[in-house]
């Protein structure tokens, strides 16, 4: 087995995942270790620039297509912010102006009001019998943590009875 077809397996298994970003394969691909930390499992540049070709030409790396998913796992299964959810992206190697695009195009555009609310649906129990004060507290950290702005915390904490 020659190099090129190695590491494009590992690639493949990699994606085997969950869907990836292609600067995650890329930095996947040449930050390779060997079970006890050894480098030499890295793959030169050029060989992993191939690799990434080859998984683009037969759609298996897509950046807006990572993008639309991401977004709607976040929204559906793990809700975060709209704010939250892009700064992921950035570290996940998306370009801004890609998540831009792909953020005004979304049918379902993502309301952070509404996420908010379905988040302290599920954790409702939790609050009830506390005082205003300690449930605000505990609401308050809860959506910040998940990247929610004072001004929707306040708006979700008026619902809450």
């Amino acid at each position: 087995m020659d190099e090129f077809e190695k590491f494009y397996n590992k690639a493949l298994k990699f994606l085997s995942y969950r869907p990836r970003s292609i600067d995650e394969v890329r930095k996947n691909l040449l930050n390779s270790r060997g079970r006890f930390g050894s480098t030499k499992n890295n793959t030169a540049p050029e060989i992993a620039d191939k690799i990434i070709e080859k998984l683009k030409e037969y759609k298996f790396l897509d950046d807006k297509e990572f993008v639309k998913w991401w977004i709607e796992q976040r929204t559906n299964y793990k809700p975060r912010s709209l704010r939250l959810i892009k700064i992921e992206l950035g570290q996940k190697g998306i370009d801004k102006e890609l998540i831009e695009e792909v953020v005004e195009h979304l049918e379902n555009k993502v309301d952070d009001l509404q996420s908010a609310r379905n988040l302290i649906e599920r954790r409702r129990s939790k609050y009830k019998g506390l005082p205003r004060d300690e449930k605000f507290q505990k609401v308050a950290r809860f959506l910040s943590s998940k990247g929610f702005n004072y001004d929707i915390i306040k708006e979700v904490f008026k619902e809450i009875k």
